[in-house]
């Protein structure tokens, strides 16, 4: 098992932890009070850092609660191995009413995920498909 390195910036700050057995996310929550009006994005402090087992990355997503019932969306998500400083949330506020995020919310879920690391090739063509380069909307509405 690999094993996910935090540090706290912040006496106060919690660590990150999977609420259940199978969740594939471990909870992130805020460290401070932040408001975010209608249509406003701000990053949401952790007051924690990360050290990312060697071949993976952290992908920050939105909690489906606070998407559901507040219109909060996480943005900017990825987090390479290589960081170390603050883990923040940028988060959105699609919805039509300011929300306050408090201090000690959890606000976002953290994913550990496998990369595979290539060398990018210049080619003339590239190999056929049975899809092709039909794209947006080419399987149809239903």
């Amino acid at each position: 098992m690999a094993v996910l390195k935090v540090k706290k910036l912040r006496p106060d700050a919690v660590l990150p932890v999977r609420k259940r057995k199978g969740d594939a996310g471990l909870d992130l929550y805020a460290v401070e009070d932040v408001v975010l009006k209608p249509g406003e994005w701000k990053a949401v402090p952790t007051g924690i850092a990360v050290e990312i087992p060697e071949g993976h990355f952290g992908l920050i997503k939105d909690r489906s609660g606070l998407a559901l019932k507040h219109a909060l969306h996480c943005l900017a998500g990825v987090v390479d191995e290589n960081y170390r400083g603050e883990i923040k949330v940028v988060m959105i506020n699609l919805g039509g009413e300011e929300f306050k995020v408090e201090k000690g919310t959890r606000i976002a879920q953290l994913l550990i995920v496998p990369y595979l690391s290539v060398e990018v090739e210049e080619v003339e063509e590239l190999s056929d498909t049975e899809r092709g380069e039909r794209g947006f909307g080419s399987s149809g509405l239903t």
